[in-house]
């Protein structure tokens, strides 16, 4: 090769390698001087679509706030991906927005198996994640230096609201339907932990796949055992099913949900009606709350996005970006992943809509409270509880 043809390829190649890349595993830094980009997960379509409206809450939130000027000069750029409740597409949904968009940190994210099938990745990648939208033991234990959460775990979720039938309602025969994952599994250990404490038992236990379409034998079982009050830590869709199967046979008992399905509004429209006493928890204020923050909120939803329906889980996916864009408002101008970091580390009783977070170098399991909520008329929401802890904790272990 002649040398000056060499000279100018290796010249080539030299400036070829100035160039940013856009590759995530490059360490594209996700931001720019005008933008930060922030991606999500979510079921828009398929089983689990009724828990799609959090990742619309989070992007009227970040609309706001690029509304109000953004952040030190950024807007959001918001990025949501549609992985239909199933592992194998939001692994290729979150590998396609961190390697092709440079996303700078994730918020939310349906699906406890879904999670489960990323977080390592994104560690990896060294991709920040604020909120995964459920509450599982494997995202706090051992601490994961790139996962911060606010939902509550779903051991003390299910631990609070069992001390409340006990105590509150003298409930002693108790039956669990749990969806067959770490979701489901998570609850059901949370109340046998409370059990535990009173020397109760379960008078039934009944583990289902996401996918069953048929629960006559499961839900006559219930029955038999004589439950007064049952847990549903199952999808909306198999929920309606149980209830629907129950009013046949003429079941009735106390039926008893985590915050998963805490949307009172949308279960009683696609129960028919039988979503009404209900009684679940929330990790967020009631949709018809008078705080000033949750009316302001309100307010922007009526003129920002007024086609989408107002309702707990799209305020969820408010409560879920807050400590986000908190952090990113305290790490300064001067952005980067560490210094993300070290702001989200910083979180002390940080208060949106939801309950109070405190995140630290070596804890980040945020939240520890929950609301505890019954359905009424016309699936309107009656708060039974205000914010309240699980004195088991299982995130103190």
């Amino acid at each position: 090769m002649p040398v000056t043809r060499h000279f100018i390829i290796t010249a080539f190649l030299l400036f070829l390698c100035t160039i940013p890349s856009t590759s995530g595993f490059a360490g594209k830094p996700g931001f720019d001087d005008k933008e930060i980009r922030v991606g999500q997960w979510g079921p828009q379509t398929g089983p689990a679509a009724a828990w799609g409206s959090i990742a619309r809450g989070t992007r009227l939130f970040f609309n706001i706030v690029n509304e109000e000027g953004g952040i030190h000069g950024r807007k959001i750029k918001y990025f949501l991906r549609d992985d239909q409740y199933n592992p194998a597409q939001t692994k290729a949904v979150v590998k396609e927005l961190v390697e092709k968009e440079g996303i700078f940190a994730f918020v939310g994210g349906v699906s406890s198996a879904g999670g489960l099938a990323v977080k390592d990745y994104l560690a990896q990648n060294k991709v920040p994640w604020v909120a995964p939208t459920n509450g599982i033991r494997e995202y706090v234990v051992p601490l994961h230096p790139y996962i911060f959460t606010v939902v509550p775990l779903y051991e003390d979720e299910a631990s609070i609201l069992t001390k409340f039938l006990v105590e509150k309602r003298n409930v002693r025969k108790i039956g669990f339907i749990y969806q067959n994952d770490q979701y489901g599994k998570a609850g059901l250990a949370g109340c046998k932990q409370r059990l535990d404490h009173y020397k109760m038992k379960l008078v039934e236990e009944i583990p289902i796949e996401a996918t069953e379409k048929d629960l006559a034998s499961q839900v006559l079982r219930l029955k038999n055992s004589g439950a007064e009050a049952v847990f549903l830590f199952v999808s909306p869709g198999a929920a309606v099913i149980a209830l629907k199967t129950a009013a046949t046979i003429g079941y009735k008992p106390q039926w008893v949900t985590s915050e998963t399905l805490a949307d009172c509004a949308l279960m009683h429209r696609i129960s028919n009606g039988l979503w009404e006493g209900v009684i679940t928890d929330s990790c967020v204020e009631p949709p018809d709350s008078r705080a000033p923050l949750a009316m302001k909120y309100r307010d922007a939803h009526r003129r920002l996005d007024p086609n989408e329906r107002w309702s707990f889980l799209y305020t969820a996916g408010i409560a879920f970006a807050e400590p986000l864009v908190d952090a990113l408002k305290r790490t300064g101008r001067d952005l980067s992943t560490d210094a993300f970091l070290k702001a989200l580390n910083s979180t002390r009783n940080f208060k949106g809509i939801g309950p109070r977070i405190t995140w630290t170098p070596t804890r980040h399991y945020g939240a520890q409270e929950v609301q505890i909520w019954q359905c009424g008329v016309n699936g309107t929401t009656h708060l039974l509880q205000n914010w309240t802890r699980n004195d088991l904790s299982a995130g103190k272990k």
